[in-house]
């Protein structure tokens, strides 16, 4: 262990894994309100997700999924979504 570190911190593992799963949520889970009601996340359009950048995103679990998509979705990385749909 280094130096520094408690017992209580996680390993890097748990943090990689607690970041993957951050980021594969939003292929499995579904809009659950609005226009796009039932959607997946991954697959809502850019100018939807932009207006929630501009007028705020919902709190908890699916503002932050939105906000992923949305920095995912401005800085052209969409593609990092394909697999996702794969699966």
């Amino acid at each position: 262990m280094f130096s520094g570190m408690s017992d209580e911190m996680g390993t890097p593992d748990d943090e990689v894994a607690g970041d993957l799963d951050e980021l594969l949520a939003p292929a499995s889970m579904r809009m659950p309100f609005g226009r796009y009601r039932g959607r997946l996340l991954i697959d809502l359009p850019e100018p939807y997700v932009v207006w929630f950048a501009r007028h705020g995103f919902p709190e908890g679990k699916l503002g932050r999924m939105l906000r992923a998509v949305y920095e995912i979705k401005v800085n052209g990385l969409e593609y990092l979504f394909t697999p996702l749909r794969q699966r």
